[in-house]
């Protein structure tokens, strides 16, 4: 009998003990990254970065969500699903950010710590992350246009979406580059593809069929390179245009090696995915954010901070790296 009550003793102490250690796990900070598109190679790399940062810091839970397409209204969808079920932050890629505002407020009015990437704009957010000057990145893409012309002759530029910030600033910078040459001509830009690789296909061949003559093109979405390279290569056009964007090797390999592709360039979403997620743990813990501080990624080594839309701030990076038939089987992703 005696027996039986110590096992029962015991037994009740280890129900205890497991229902302790679940309610200590269900408390555990959860950092949920919410991108544009699952699916897309770019945030499958930015989900190693996610998970790697979980891995290495126990003490937060992080994950990545997005919509099945690039769509702003079902990331704003899966937004309200996660201020619902009280996140304690949420680390977002918006497809629109000003789309995103108003259910950004109320996450933070609930207390849920919000942080960004790739929307300097945004009101509603504690920090948004970039990897670099976005107008500076847009007008070195458009340098190496220019050189690839002969600074001569039509060109156009691609975006996911006008309501995707960086994509319009990367345009805008390309713009603004190309003001130098008075020979150059901007037709038909800011081209929509949704982060869609047949859409931009469909485009570009729309665009080389209105402009049989057009030398450049300038790709906004990782994957904005992949349809215009495929146009561009069944037309053969290889040796007659200038094809630089966003991209990453992984992807636009086989358009580098056959010339429908010139360059890309990009910052490693693994790295964007980890900084997002430090970033967004040191604000659930009260660190500060200080100008020049590392944070122990490539490119962001000596970050600066600057006042953001709102009332968070800008971190921002120096990242980029740039890619050509040389060089691109250097990088595995």
């Amino acid at each position: 009998m005696l027996a039986i009550r110590k096992f029962a003793a015991c037994a009740v102490a280890l129900g205890a003990l497991t229902a302790t250690t679940a309610a200590i796990a269900e408390e555990k900070p959860s950092i949920v990254t919410v991108v544009k598109v699952t699916g897309e190679n770019w945030f499958t790399r930015m989900n190693e970065g996610v998970d790697a940062y979980g891995k290495e810091n126990p003490g937060v839970a992080t994950s990545q969500v997005g919509p099945g397409k690039a769509d702003a209204a079902q990331q704003g969808r899966l937004i309200e699903d996660l201020v619902a079920k009280k996140v304690a932050a949420i680390a977002v890629v918006p497809m629109d950010a000003s789309a995103l505002e108003g259910v950004l407020k109320r996450a933070s009015q609930r207390g849920i710590k919000v942080i960004t990437h790739e929307a300097d704009n945004m009101k509603n957010t504690l920090v948004d992350i970039e990897a670099f000057d976005n107008k500076v990145f847009g007008a070195r893409f458009n340098e190496k246009i220019a050189e690839c012309m002969g600074k001569s002759g039509k060109w156009t530029s691609f975006v996911g979406s006008l309501g995707s910030l960086t994509h319009v600033q990367w345009a805008d910078g390309g713009s603004e580059n190309a003001k130098k040459y008075p020979e150059m001509e901007l037709v038909s830009e800011k081209n929509e593809s949704f982060n869609d690789a047949n859409r931009a296909y469909e485009k570009a061949r729309e665009i080389l069929r209105k402009y049989p003559d057009i030398k450049g093109f300038q790709g906004g979405s990782a994957i904005d390179v992949i349809g215009i390279g495929r146009a561009v290569e069944e037309a053969g056009l290889q040796d007659k245009t200038c094809v630089f964007g966003i991209g990453l090797p992984k992807d636009t390999g086989s358009y580098l090696e056959s010339g429908a592709v010139d360059g890309i360039s990009f910052w490693d979403p693994k790295d964007a995915g980890y900084v997002m997620n430090k970033v967004a743990d040191m604000v659930l813990k009260g660190e500060e954010l200080k100008d020049g501080m590392d944070l122990g990624v490539p490119g962001y080594e000596k970050v600066t901070v600057k006042k953001g839309a709102g009332e968070g701030v800008i971190v921002v990076g120096q990242a980029w790296v740039d890619v050509d038939k040389l060089n691109y089987a250097k990088y595995p992703f």
